[in-house]
């Protein structure tokens, strides 16, 4: 059995999508541990069917953080982890000539991306908490 470790971050996963993880983890790839609005803006220009599922995740992943946190910008985070994983694999019987049949593997794939605060805007934001604590005493 898997054991996940536990991760800081706000997370947003997208299961069973039929797109084969071989060719979604190059543009995964791309984005890993970069601003949040740099990759948005990279799998936006980008021509694969990878980067639009992708996006959709991290738009969540996004919506999630700024829902939980009102006090964080979209410029505030950034792609922490990314990871795509194996699914299910549909099977189809795929027929040939002279009788003859084949397997079609249709394979999916899981999506899971985690963002967080840069290193920067969390120390500010520490700091403006310390610095308004000290003005009420």
């Amino acid at each position: 059995m898997a054991v996940k470790k536990e991760t800081s971050g706000y997370r947003a996963v997208t299961k069973y999508l039929i797109a084969s993880p071989y060719k979604v983890r190059p543009v995964a790839d791309l984005i890993r541990r970069k601003p949040y609005t740099d990759a948005v803006a990279i799998l936006g220009n980008i021509p694969h069917k990878g980067a639009r599922l992708i996006k959709k995740t991290m738009l969540s992943a996004a919506a999630n953080a700024l829902n939980r946190d009102k006090m964080l910008a979209e410029d505030m985070l950034y792609v922490k982890e990314i990871s795509v994983d194996d699914g299910p694999r549909m099977r189809r019987v795929w027929f040939r000539g002279k009788g003859r049949a084949d397997m079609l593997m249709k394979r999916m794939c899981h999506i899971t991306v985690i963002v967080d605060e840069t290193v920067k805007a969390a120390s500010e934001s520490s700091g403006r908490k310390a610095s308004s604590g000290k003005a009420e005493e």
